[in-house]
C-alpha cells in the first residue's frame, strides 16, 4: 500500500512540473496577481523570464494592469529570493512557458468583450463558460460595471442582473449565449 501511495505522490508532483505558465504566476503569490492577470501575463509575455524583464511601463500598457500591480510585480521579481527560486524551479525541471494548446484563442469574435456570469447555468459551470470565453478571445469580470459588455445570467440571477438592467448591458441567457459561441 505505501509503495503504491509513494507512486502515486511522485507522479502527481512530476506532473505538476507540466502545468502552463498562467499556473505558475498565480502559485509564486504575487501580491495582487489572482488567475485573471495571471493569464493575462502569461498570454503576454509567453514565458517566466520575459515576465521577470518586464518593467513597469511595459506593465501598465497591458489592460487590467495598473500601477499598483506592476510595481507589485516588478518589486517581487527583483528581490533575490525570487531570483532563487525561479532558477530552482527550472532546475526541478517545472514549465516556465506557455503551453501551446492550453487556453489557445479559437477565433476573435468576443475580442474586447468583457463578459460577467451570474445565476445558475444548466449546460456549463461557470469555469467552462469562462473557458469558452477567453477561447474565444473575450475576458470575464465578477462584478459589473459600465464596461461590461454581456452578463450572461442563469437562474435566480440577483443583484448583478438589476445592476445591469440599470446600466443597460446586454443580457444574454444560456441559449442566446450558446447561438454565440456556435
Amino acid at each position: 500500500m505505501e509503495k503504491s501511495l509513494l507512486g502515486n505522490l511522485i507522479s502527481s508532483i512530476n506532473n505538476s512540473k507540466n502545468n502552463d505558465l498562467y499556473r505558475l504566476i498565480t502559485a509564486l503569490g504575487i501580491r495582487h496577481v489572482g488567475g485573471k492577470a495571471s493569464k493575462i501575463l502569461a498570454k503576454r509575455y509567453k514565458n517566466i523570464d520575459n515576465l521577470a524583464n518586464a518593467t513597469k511601463e511595459d506593465l501598465q500598457k497591458i489592460d487590467d494592469v495598473g500601477e499598483v500591480m506592476a510595481n507589485s510585480i516588478v518589486e517581487f521579481f527583483n528581490q533575490d529570493q525570487t531570483k532563487d527560486l525561479i532558477n530552482r524551479l527550472k532546475d526541478a525541471g517545472v514549465n516556465t512557458a506557455v503551453l501551446e494548446d492550453e487556453n489557445q484563442v479559437e477565433d476573435n469574435r468576443f475580442e474586447g468583450k468583457t463578459f460577467v456570469l451570474t445565476g445558475t447555468l444548466e449546460k456549463f459551470t461557470r469555469k467552462e463558460a469562462e473557458d469558452i470565453i477567453e477561447r474565444l478571445g473575450g475576458k470575464t469580470s465578477s462584478s459589473v460595471s459600465k464596461k461590461t459588455s454581456y452578463l450572461l445570467a442563469g437562474e435566480e440571477a440577483g443583484s448583478k442582473l438589476e445592476k445591469a438592467q440599470s446600466l443597460g448591458v446586454q443580457i444574454l441567457t444560456e441559449k442566446e449565449f450558446e447561438d454565440l459561441i456556435k
